[in-house]
């Protein structure tokens, strides 16, 4: 791990975030990717719904992520959202019997569906229920939003929805978060009333080791204290955006033909190294 560099240099080191936000944060670099699914939804109704069970899944080998959120998918119809409201737990059961995602199988899905169900009958959106939570704090609207679903669900934990109290990064609501606030090439948006200003990363090993090496994070796990500080330094690099570069610092190493080593032979060279 890198030290950790000073806030000069990594302001100075914005142009090259720019060239490769320029270059990847396209949409023909999203598959394979979750984020992919909700590209065909108009709605932003059913956008939130397909994204918040999109990111829940989104953990283990992409190839069963894809799957798993597909047969999902496919069980609720063209207007998820709608039919979430309006059906009772009985009739996806049926539909998803036999469902198995590494840690969660027909029982946990079901539950979570129902949680969405349960939130849109009293709020109307996840959205108004994600800001029934918020205070000006994205860490306690996350808390508020995970204990609210966990309660639809009868649960006080679950794996779907981790809580920022127990230290974990929460990366998967944090990517949700991004899908449906941010808006560009990539992101699709949907929701209005937060500012991109105020996410956080969605941090998995992944971008920790790609933030480490870099000199952004001066911690040793990839935990709630590591997303919020390489947040905060990203922030410096673009407050009104701080994730912004995310995505496309993400496709090295995911995507064959970017490699790591070429992610850092690019930031060695555009800092004259």
């Amino acid at each position: 791990m890198r030290p950790l560099e000073s806030a000069e240099a990594r302001a100075a080191s914005r142009p090259i975030f720019e060239k490769i936000y320029g270059d990847y944060n396209r949409r023909i670099y999203v598959s394979p990717d979750p984020l992919q699914f909700l590209y065909g939804y108009e709605s932003a109704a059913d956008r939130e719904v397909v994204g918040l069970i999109a990111s829940a899944l989104a953990y283990g080998r992409v190839a069963q992520i894809l799957r798993s959120v597909r047969r999902v998918l496919e069980a609720l119809g063209e207007h998820p959202a709608e039919y979430l409201k309006r059906s009772g737990r009985g009739e996806y059961e049926e539909k998803l019997a036999g469902f198995v995602h590494r840690f969660t199988d027909c029982a946990s899905i079901c539950g979570f569906l129902g949680a969405i169900g349960g939130a849109l009958r009293e709020y109307g959106s996840l959205e108004k229920l994600f800001l029934s939570g918020w205070r000006g704090d994205i860490y306690g609207a996350m808390e508020n939003f995970a204990g609210a679903m966990n309660a639809y669900a009868g649960c006080e934990n679950s794996f779907l929805l981790p809580r920022p109290s127990k230290g974990s990064a929460c990366k998967r609501m944090a990517l949700y978060l991004r899908w449906m606030v941010r808006h560009d090439d990539v992101d699709p948006g949907g929701w209005r009333e937060i500012s991109p200003a105020d996410l956080i990363v969605p941090l998995d090993t992944h971008l920790f080791n790609i933030a480490s090496t870099l000199g952004l994070c001066s911690l040793k796990s990839a935990n709630g204290r590591a997303a919020a500080e390489i947040t905060e330094n990203f922030r410096e690099l673009c407050a009104e955006d701080p994730v912004k570069y995310d995505f496309s610092l993400t496709r090295y190493g995911i995507r064959e033909e970017m490699t790591v080593e070429e992610l850092f032979e690019k930031w060695h060279c555009g800092r004259g190294r």
